[in-house]
């Protein structure tokens, strides 16, 4: 966990690809995909389930070492409508209920407008985006808005490094421009978009228990 200002905001970023807005006692990730992979066993292509059980145990972790009161998450909750499995409802609804103090609340993304919303029986409260909370505008595809500081997520930021012997390491990272922050996919079953930072960009790497701030040259980066 790492603890940078953020628009005037102290925040912390967790290497389990969230971030937690400490003055309002918030966690927020985005693009969870629940479903995915029952949506791609539908289709006849062999996944295991497993990517749900430690995404969603990923998630009580967070919960409880950074003792959020709500939980946003910045679209994309579910994957596709043919994900909507008994399987993938039974997990997260069994989650739900041993916390249930937490407020759950879903900005709506692209993979929601298709998949509809959460059932009612997980309490999430799902809502249109942008929600402006200020210094922030939270919103699922990123975007500059004049009310505040924007956080979004939907590209699955990546972070793209030279390795030894010329290989090529890809890793998720958190993207902070000037007026717009983009949260890496917090679901372990997703793709990557390789960013392109501008200068006076900020790039956070993740890691196996660690957040490491890397170095912008252009649009190349090496770990500080």
């Amino acid at each position: 966990m790492r603890r940078i200002t953020l628009a005037d905001e102290l925040v912390s970023l967790w290497a389990e690809r969230a971030l937690f807005w400490e003055r309002a006692a918030t966690l927020i990730i985005a693009d969870l995909h629940l479903g995915k992979a029952a949506a791609f066993r539908a289709s006849g292509i062999p996944v295991p389930e497993a990517t749900t059980d430690a995404d969603l145990h990923r998630l009580e972790w967070l919960v409880d070492r950074s003792g959020a009161r709500r939980l946003l998450v910045l679209g994309d909750m579910l994957h596709a409508r043919a994900g909507r499995s008994a399987e993938t409802f039974d997990r997260f609804a069994q989650w739900r209920r041993r916390r249930r103090e937490v407020k759950i609340e879903l900005v709506r993304g692209n993979h929601d407008a298709s998949a509809g919303d959460p059932p009612s029986a997980w309490e999430v409260e799902s809502i249109d985006g942008p929600v402006v909370e200020p210094p922030f505008v939270f919103m699922h595809e990123p975007r500059e808005d004049q009310r505040g500081y924007a956080l979004g997520g939907h590209l699955h930021p990546a972070a793209v490094l030279d390795g030894v012997a010329g290989s090529v390491e890809r890793t998720p990272c958190f993207w902070f421009g000037e007026r717009v922050g983009v949260l890496p996919a917090f679901g372990s079953f997703t793709g990557m978009k390789a960013v392109r930072p501008a200068p006076g960009d900020s790039v956070f790497l993740v890691g196996e228990g660690m957040v490491v701030e890397a170095m912008t040259t252009g649009a190349r980066l090496s770990v500080q």
